[in-house]
């Protein structure tokens, strides 16, 4: 699985790769998880709003940060 956290750097955007690493740890699945910091990258994966959260290529959160459950739905979802 591959998990992209998007964002520039700013509170909210840690604060989501915080939620997605621990949601990935207390699901145990094989993820790897990827910060996406470069504006023209994020702008490429059209993402117009931070953080946002892509799985699997997919962007599934855009301008907000969802909870740990929130997180982990998502993802098994995606699995």
């Amino acid at each position: 699985m591959t998990i992209l956290v998007i964002g520039t750097g700013c509170a909210k955007c840690k604060t989501l790769a915080q939620f997605t690493e621990q949601a990935v740890k207390e699901l145990g699945l094989a993820a790897e998880i990827t910060k996406v910091t470069d504006l023209k990258q994020i702008m490429a994966l059209g993402v117009m709003m931070t953080p946002a959260l892509a799985v699997n290529g997919t962007v599934k959160v855009v301008g907000k940060v969802p909870s740990v459950a929130e997180i982990k739905t998502l993802l098994q979802q995606a699995a």
